[in-house]
């Protein structure tokens, strides 16, 4: 039987791009416990507006995170249903593949 090939969805592929720097990482950490507005973020990460806006705008774009306006602040949370997505997604590969143990590269096979 052969394998089929399946492309990772556009979310998924942006979700993981997202999770592939430290600022963001960092961003994420800040929103687990709770809600925060963009100053809030810049001053926890002691960066610029216009620097940090950039990876809010890619943490948006992969759904990782949600925004609303209040007054001039917008306030930033963690989407949980796309972590959960992306969760999944790593799973389908532990539940359809054999856990095999680790083998060093060097041995021969």
């Amino acid at each position: 039987m052969k394998a089929t090939l399946s492309n990772p969805s556009t979310d998924i592929i942006l979700g993981f791009h997202a999770l592939s720097d430290p600022i963001r990482l960092q961003v994420l950490e800040l929103l687990r416990s709770q809600e925060l507005c963009v100053c809030e973020l810049c001053e926890h990460l002691q960066m610029s507006q216009s620097k940090l806006s950039f990876h809010l705008k890619t943490l948006k774009e992969a759904k990782l995170v949600r925004s609303r306006q209040e007054g001039r602040w917008i306030y930033y949370s963690l989407n949980l249903a796309q972590f959960i997505a992306l969760e999944e997604h790593l799973a389908s590969y532990r539940r359809f593949s054999p856990i095999l143990p680790a083998r060093n590269c060097l041995e021969p096979t």
